[in-house]
């Protein structure tokens, strides 16, 4: 699921759903993004060729994020450019978000919801690196 901005149309977020996984590799970000994500079904035997990457210059003024729910349930809230809601959206076990711009929230929907957070760095620390969303429901 792709969710676009309201006032411009470029990307503000991607949901992937685990019961869309698919077989063989997909990639979910556009090759523009400065983060990226793909999932991948291997069969018992399948290797990936050993390899390492090559150092590449890469700029960006950005923070992307992705969020992988490893068990319970969210429910989270995507904001546009102008910090207004656009969407929400309930994420259980097996999903991500992928943000690309704008802003977001969540709530624990679960007694107790584990999920890893990845985003592009160096991170400063909140008080560098975050706003607060004012008014944000």
């Amino acid at each position: 699921m792709e969710i676009f901005s309201k006032q411009k149309k470029i990307l503000i977020a991607k949901i992937f759903f685990f019961k869309n996984l698919k077989e063989k590799r997909n990639d979910i970000c556009p090759c523009n993004e400065f983060i990226q994500l793909s999932t991948q079904v291997l069969d018992k035997g399948r290797e990936i060729k050993a390899h390492s990457h090559l150092n590449v210059c890469r700029s960006s003024n950005i923070t992307q994020e992705i969020w992988l729910v490893f068990r319970g349930k969210i429910e989270v809230s995507i904001f546009d450019l102008n910090n207004k809601i656009i969407r929400k959206v309930k994420l259980q076990t097996g999903d991500c978000l992928v943000l690309f711009r704008g802003g977001h929230g969540f709530k624990n929907l679960s007694k107790r919801t584990i999920f890893y957070e990845i985003k592009t760095g160096p991170y400063f620390g909140k008080d560098k690196d975050t706003a607060e969303i004012i008014n944000a429901i």
